[in-house]
């Protein structure tokens, strides 16, 4: 019995982390989904930027939302793991799998199918619907979310 209570009680705060969550993305104008990567993740190459590549990091993403599919545009310039001169997914988007469970804040869009983007730090501006302060969270086992794997502030000097 204590067993079952100590689950129950688990569980209970688990619902109530992902509620936070949620209100503290919508608190910084963003677009709150979590659920099951489908596909990814893979490099793509950017565009320079007062020196620097803005390259991207993309995978695809089964919301527990609304059961759709949604396309992950993630800036890896926002990455701890970011080399400037790499041609590659950076730490610590890397270890994302297949399979892995996500919770990301952002900004959504629609050209070319359903996708979510801006799932990183906004530099310390304040938060707009165009441009959310986000992240990027894996979920561990219980629900619990990791660390925003898109919070570096290295180069948050390219828009000033």
């Amino acid at each position: 019995m204590k067993l079952l209570r100590v689950f129950i009680l688990c569980l209970a705060a688990s619902g109530t982390a992902r509620a936070d969550e949620a209100a503290q993305c919508r608190a910084n104008a963003g677009t709150f989904l979590t659920g099951n990567v489908t596909q990814g993740p893979t490099f793509a190459p950017g565009h320079l930027h007062k020196g620097v590549e803005l390259s991207h990091t993309h995978l695809t993403f089964l919301s527990d939302q609304d059961g759709r599919s949604y396309h992950v545009a993630i800036d890896n310039v926002f990455a701890t793991g970011y080399d400037a001169a790499g041609e590659s997914v950076p730490a610590p988007l890397s270890t994302i799998r297949t399979g892995d469970r996500l919770e990301l804040c952002g900004k959504l869009f629609t050209g070319g199918g359903l996708g979510i983007d801006w799932v990183h730090t906004n530099c310390g501006n304040r938060p707009r619907t165009a441009q959310p302060d986000g992240w990027l969270k894996v979920l561990a086992p219980d629900g619990s979310p990791g660390p925003n794997l898109e919070d570096s502030h290295e180069y948050c000097r390219l828009w000033r």
